[in-house]
């Protein structure tokens, strides 16, 4: 699809794009930024769009996840620091508790995670390594990493939380 279609077709469908997003999102502004960066999103791939309703399909499913990927950041909830509190929590857990805590840690990696999942998690955790810089080494796309990052750190939670039992 040629530029000029593409944004011939986005200015036609403006309306209707701007409507799925207002009923996802609260704020009117916030809609006006999915809609921009559904766009820019789009304009790299406007190549391999064939028609007027692949450009209509495609920008309303981006434009969802969009707004889906708005409102999970929303809902993450963040703890205020407190480091008065922090450093008596801290005081009360010793240093043979906190051995403890990071052994059994430590042997739900090696026995419960994938090579993978526990070189990434090593990588990330114990290396401060980015997303990016692990993509890199292991050869795999960031999604990917993050994915893996997030399935090992869940299966990490709920195999500590069984054992807790």
């Amino acid at each position: 699809m040629s530029d000029k279609q593409l944004i011939t077709t986005f200015t036609a469908m403006r309306r209707k794009f701007l409507q799925i997003a207002s009923k996802l999102l609260p704020h009117d502004e916030e809609a006006e930024d999915a809609l921009q960066e559904a766009f820019c999103r789009l304009w790299p791939r406007r190549d391999t769009i064939n028609s007027t309703t692949e450009a209509e399909a495609l920008t309303t499913t981006t434009i969802k996840n969009i707004c889906i990927d708005k409102q999970r950041k929303r809902r993450l909830e963040t703890v205020p620091i407190d480091e008065e509190r922090d450093s008596i929590e801290d005081d009360k857990q010793s240093s043979d508790e906190k051995e403890a805590l990071l052994t059994e840690v430590e042997d739900i990696i090696n026995r419960e995670l994938s090579d993978t999942q526990q070189r990434i998690v090593r990588e990330r955790e114990f290396n401060s390594k980015s997303i990016e810089e692990i993509a890199a080494e292991l050869n795999m796309q960031p999604t990917a990493v993050r994915m893996q990052l997030s399935r090992a750190r869940k299966k990490i939670r709920e195999i500590y939380k069984q054992r807790e039992q």
